[in-house]
């Protein structure tokens, strides 16, 4: 039984930084891809970035610069280092995992976590 469990939300203000986690179980992590989405009231699931087993990382537009994707196998854990915070990054963020295909698509993803919130003010 696969389980991702994300954790590290919370309030912040503009400006400020916040470190998800997701810690993985049940599978051999090293084996899938992994990728951080984000939801908004309202919207549409959007992919925010993603890793591949050999650590390349790809990211939306919008976040390059200020997200950083990483994982550690040894810990079978996923992060996401998120930097100079706006109102527009509030969502619920969720962490996944494929066996392949488009980083970025919701389609691909065959696990998810239960999400954590990330709200951000002005």
């Amino acid at each position: 039984q696969v389980q991702l469990v994300e954790s590290g939300g919370g309030s912040v203000q503009a400006g400020g930084s916040l470190r998800l986690s997701c810690a993985a179980s049940g599978y051999m992590y090293s084996t899938y891809y992994m990728g951080w989405f984000r939801q908004a009231p309202g919207k549409e699931r959007e992919g925010v970035a993603g890793i591949d087993r050999d650590g390349s990382t790809s990211y939306v537009d919008y976040v390059k610069g200020r997200f950083t994707i990483s994982q550690d196998n040894a810990k079978n854990t996923l992060y996401l280092q998120m930097n100079s915070l706006t109102p527009e990054d509030t969502a619920m963020y969720y962490c996944a995992a494929r066996y392949g295909g488009s980083w970025s698509s919701v389609l691909e993803y065959n696990y998810w976590g239960q999400g954590t919130q990330v709200t951000v003010s002005s």
